[in-house]
């Protein structure tokens, strides 16, 4: 699918809202920092979150993606894939965890040994929202 527009949102605002299901049906919603990776939308999550235990039970999700004047979004229906320090092998997980930091921050960190010890302690899952479904609005 398509990211092209996605890509031109997120170069200038990389701040999404991301919405997954309770057991009850309700939806959380949060706020998380994205940028665009191969065939979706990225981010990390730490283990506690109820983003993740929801995911965990029902990969369904939504995210969108707005100008930081809301004029321009997208919203992406798709599922979420979880890559988890309990379901990826360390080194691929180490890998695909500093793709999502440039993804999101659009360059290099400056201490990629500290980087990937932080997200190894916190035990940081990386999140890739793969589009089944994508539209486009304009509020302006």
């Amino acid at each position: 699918m398509q990211l092209d527009k996605i890509e031109e949102i997120v170069a200038l605002n990389n701040s999404a809202v991301f919405t997954t299901f309770r057991r009850s049906g309700a939806a959380q919603m949060s706020i998380v920092t994205v940028g665009v990776l191969n065939n979706g939308v990225a981010f990390t999550i730490s283990p506690g979150s109820a983003k993740l235990g929801n995911l965990r039970r029902n990969p369904h999700c939504s995210l969108m993606v707005s100008r930081s004047d809301w004029r321009d979004y997208a919203v992406l229906e798709g599922r979420a894939q979880v890559l988890s320090p309990d379901s990826t092998p360390i080194e691929e997980l180490r890998l695909i965890l500093r793709e999502v930091y440039r993804a999101g921050s659009g360059k290099e960190h400056p201490d990629w040994e500290e980087f990937d010890q932080a997200v190894k302690e916190d035990r940081r899952s990386a999140i890739i929202v793969v589009p089944d479904h994508i539209y486009y609005g304009n509020a302006g």
